[in-house]
């Protein structure tokens, strides 16, 4: 399938290819240009003979101080038709940078969109609701990015709204 999907890149895409690299993994992984993962996503799931049709995963690495640019997306796409057949995309983004949102074409792309920016900090272009997903709304920071601090910022501006939101609610009642 590796085989398949690269000359079909090649062919189809190459100016979306960003770079060739091997990476150690069972996985066959493509890296593609920001602009790049919408069309290539949209023309893998309908082309015949590839299909791919199911968003598996779609996460985030950090890379600080390893690999610039600093974070890659990583969208882990696999063939409802063939369950065997898994295939990874990676797109490299700077720490401003955002890439489009596939939400167009994986409905279920929603969600973890959301918690990638929530945890990453990492935006997604054409997102219909862009905002946080896991932590407060008044949180500071991401969580995994990994020059985040162990110990947090100091998250007693936290506590201090919940209790307000609730001394106000209790005082409604």
């Amino acid at each position: 399938m590796k085989e398949t999907i690269q000359s079909f890149l090649k062919d189809k895409f190459p100016h979306f290819i960003s770079k060739e690299e091997e990476i150690l993994t069972n996985l066959p992984t493509f890296f593609l240009k920001p602009e790049g993962i919408v069309p290539v996503l949209f023309a893998l799931k309908t082309a015949p003979g590839i299909e791919l049709n199911y968003l598996n995963d779609l996460t985030a690495i950090d890379w600080l101080g390893k690999k610039t640019p600093r974070f890659e997306v990583c969208y882990l796409l696999r063939s409802g038709n063939k369950s065997s057949t898994k295939v990874q995309f990676r797109v490299a983004l700077e720490e401003d940078e955002q890439v489009p949102s596939i939400i167009s074409i994986f409905k279920g792309a929603n969600w973890p969109e959301r918690e990638v920016y929530d945890l990453f900090g990492i935006r997604f272009a054409g997102h219909p609701r862009m905002d946080r997903l896991i932590m407060p709304d008044n949180f500071q920071g991401h969580p995994l990015r990994k020059d985040y601090p162990l110990e947090g910022f100091g998250q007693d501006y936290l506590v201090e709204d919940l209790l307000t939101i609730h001394l106000k609610e209790d005082m409604e009642a």
